[in-house]
């Protein structure tokens, strides 16, 4: 349950946090050190004997623990815990460095700069963008931007709410592990096979929040309806369960296709069609994807701090 008294006001501080300062760099950053010992944990796991999917689990349910156990120590601390839980806090949003970044992208492909755009654009997503032309980048900045709305914000603040920073660093334990581990071809596909799967499972509820308020604020802010029940069919196309309710959301909302033709690690993939077909991105449409990221984002967030409040 959310915890009473200062420790109340945390996720609404922690929000404010992210969105004013994102994440600056040079600062320490405990995401970093969960990829840091992922990597330790990837060297045993495969040097050590038994099966390297259950060894996979092991490192994620493992990891996962530890993180949760670790913030939930530092902000039971004496005196200092109230400041290490509101760093704890702000560190596990990300709303604010995703749209920092997604500004920065537009703005390259609005000044007519593709290259610094692909380059821009490469540090958010994981595929291949050297032979992107200025629809790709549109695309793929749309896609990544809805899908991280969802796993930079909603989810975690889902499990701050609720739980406090030791659900939340849990979850982001596995998060880490699955954006690092979680992919279906070899070398991943066992050892991985854990934290995809756990993380499909955190990551069930939150999906589904963040595709309903995609879907109500885009009928505040552009007056467009859209019925959920056509977000589903097109979220259920997707692989992952989950990835393809935000993106549906956003695409129908701002009528832009998402999906087709993307080349990940020099290998060209037909990923689903989502939204409506034939709609290319344009610069106008990821102003409006921006507004509505930010304004569905904040509004998710705050239902989630008043069920919290009621639930406790």
């Amino acid at each position: 349950m959310m915890p009473q008294g200062p420790l109340f006001a945390l996720p609404l501080l922690a929000l404010g946090a992210d969105l004013v300062l994102g994440d600056p760099q040079g600062w320490p950053h405990p995401v970093r050190w969960l990829g840091r010992v992922a990597h330790g944990l990837e060297a045993w796991a495969r040097r050590s004997g038994g099966g390297l999917r259950w060894r996979g689990a092991l490192c994620a349910w493992g990891l996962a623990l530890g993180a949760g156990t670790l913030a939930w120590g530092a902000a039971s601390l004496p005196l200092v815990g109230w400041l290490l839980a509101l760093y704890l806090a702000y560190a596990g949003l990300a709303l604010g460095s995703l749209l920092s970044e997604g500004r920065k992208v537009l703005a390259l492909v609005e000044a007519g700069n593709l290259s610094g755009a692909r380059q821009a654009v490469a540090m958010l997503v994981s595929r291949d963008t050297s032979g992107m032309n200025e629809e790709e980048i549109c695309r793929a900045l749309a896609e990544t931007l809805s899908e991280n709305l969802c796993d930079g914000l909603v989810a975690p603040f889902f499990y701050l709410a609720f739980l406090g920073p030791a659900g939340l660093w849990g979850y982001k334990a596995v998060s880490t592990l699955d954006s690092m581990w979680g992919y279906r071809t070899e070398p991943w596909r066992e050892l991985g096979w854990a934290a995809a799967r756990t993380d499909d499972v955190l990551a069930f509820v939150p999906a589904r929040l963040t595709a309903v308020f995609i879907v109500l604020c885009g009928r505040v802010l552009f007056g467009r309806r859209v019925s959920l029940r056509v977000v589903r069919d097109d979220a259920r196309r997707m692989e992952s369960p989950n990835a393809g309710w935000p993106m549906a959301a956003a695409a129908w909302v701002v009528q832009g296709t998402m999906g087709g033709r993307t080349v990940y690690f020099g290998v060209s993939k037909d990923k689903p069609v989502l939204g409506p077909e034939g709609r290319p991105w344009m610069c106008r449409q990821l102003r409006q994807l921006l507004r509505l990221v930010t304004v569905s984002g904040v509004c998710c967030a705050l239902a989630l701090w008043l069920g919290a409040w009621l639930w406790s």
